[in-house]
């Protein structure tokens, strides 16, 4: 079955793919050779099934393995317009960079978009991953997370979706340390899926609520694992960029780009990008970094 979505202009399927690491972490699947991006889905029916992502003239197509029904097909195309961000409007933010060298191909590139997971649960769990490891330590966590405790795809049962919360809630947290890897972030992972599972905690009413970004961001630091770092990152996935995502890639960045590569501290990244306002979470995304 081939579902056809259109994007508000520009809009590039590559520059999405290529917005951050996402794409290497399960149950998305990227062929770097091709570039073809796929991901293992589970449907709120139950079903579980594979999308296929290609790029058309008006914003991309997705094949799916199996015919939908109508319940499934309104919820898939929901879910795919979440996640590539199709109606995303960036025209002041383009706006403001045209007098910027560092971000003057921004709008010609049709950057601004960064891939999402189908729910913010999957997101914040992805996000408690990247924290104080390498990013080969967080793609064997994920890795192990979806290939335990995810439903099969059933055309490649090698293959398999991000886990439910309810799965997530009844794994205790020793098995989550020691066949997930996931160290002290296991009994984070187990609490998170617990909220979510009893109702407790409704992460995707954050997707559409009008909530301030400063009171967003008190929401986010309050789930236990979310620090400062992992707080900014979800909100640039929440598309609120009010807060640069400073971890020790930002710092090498900036180091590099204004100070010589002498190390620098958080205020110094914060303040490189001080003048973007609203922006300054996209703008240092987007940078033209001299690396």
């Amino acid at each position: 079955m081939r579902l056809e979505l259109s994007a508000r202009p520009p809009f590039s399927l590559h520059q999405v793919i290529h917005s951050h690491g996402w794409p290497q972490l399960a149950p998305f699947l990227w062929d770097r050779a091709s570039g073809e991006l796929r991901r293992v889905e589970r449907l709120a029916t139950g079903r579980v099934v594979e999308l296929r992502f290609d790029p058309t003239p008006e914003g991309v197509a997705v094949e799916v393995d199996t015919p939908l029904a109508p319940v499934e097909q309104a919820e898939l195309e929901a879910k795919v317009d979440w996640m590539l961000g199709l109606g995303q409007d960036f025209s002041a933010f383009y706006a403001a960079t045209r007098h910027e060298p560092k971000l003057a191909q921004a709008e010609a590139l049709a950057r601004g978009r960064v891939l999402r997971s189908a729910t913010l649960f999957e997101d914040v769990l992805k996000t408690i991953a990247t924290t104080n490891t390498t990013w080969g330590g967080t793609i064997r966590m994920i890795d192990a997370l979806v290939r335990l405790y995810g439903e099969p795809l059933p055309a490649d049962p090698a293959r398999r979706a991000f886990p439910t919360p309810e799965r997530l809630a009844a794994v205790d947290t020793d098995s989550l340390r020691a066949e997930v890897k996931l160290g002290y972030r296991a009994p984070y992972v187990q609490g998170l899926a617990q909220a979510v599972a009893s109702g407790a905690l409704d992460l995707e009413a954050l997707k559409t609520g009008d909530l301030p970004t400063a009171e967003l961001r008190q929401r986010l630091l309050a789930i236990k694992g979310v620090g400062g770092y992992a707080a900014a990152h979800l909100l640039v996935i929440l598309g609120r960029y009010d807060y640069v995502p400073v971890d020790s890639w930002a710092r090498s960045l900036v180091a590099k780009e204004w100070h010589d590569g002498r190390p620098v501290r958080e205020t110094e990244v914060n303040a490189a990008f001080e003048g973007w306002g609203e922006w300054r979470g996209l703008a240092y995304w987007c940078w033209d970094w001299a690396i």
